[in-house]
């Protein structure tokens, strides 16, 4: 099928299918006219790297273990982090995982610290959060925590107020 087709069968669109193609996570043969065409086994390879995603891993993550996703059921997307003992384990599947839901757990952890600071300054009743440490106990900021910025009234003592 091409493009169109598969996306919508896979729950995506073409710009996220030819993406992860991008990546390498899917690749897609090409017909004489260079059309691209994709089967039923993509599309199951589709709908688990969309679930992956979904799951909060990266591409990255999902990246890393790529070729294990040659194993999808062609019922479902597969629960890579099984625990039924007779299905085993892939322990580099849960270490990604794990690694990841770290990850997860400090930029809550950090944003909660954050919601604190700005709620404390707008004068709303809660407690300061405490700085979140990383496994090896330094502090660290999330990617996106940015600059802060003290909220007091910075204008000279003699300056008249001004209202917005």
């Amino acid at each position: 099928m091409r493009i169109g087709d598969a996306a919508a069968a896979a729950g995506m669109t073409p710009r996220a299918l030819r993406y992860y193609e991008q990546q390498g996570l899917v690749t897609a043969r090409r017909t004489p006219s260079g059309h691209r065409v994709y089967d039923e086994e993509d599309i199951r390879r589709l709908r688990a790297v969309r679930e992956l995603r979904d799951a909060g891993l990266t591409v990255g993550d999902v990246r890393a273990f790529a070729h294990l996703l040659r194993r999808v059921p062609a019922d479902e997307v597969p629960d890579l982090l099984s625990q039924e003992p007779r299905l085993g384990r892939c322990s580099a599947v849960e270490t990604v995982a794990r690694r990841r839901l770290a990850d997860l757990d400090a930029r809550i952890a950090r944003l909660l610290h954050l919601r604190a600071r700005l709620a404390a300054r707008l004068g709303e009743p809660e407690a300061e959060a405490t700085e979140p440490a990383a496994p090896d106990g330094t502090v660290r900021a999330g990617a996106d925590s940015g600059p802060l910025f003290r909220l007091e009234d910075a204008r000279a003592p003699d300056a008249p107020a001004v209202r917005a």
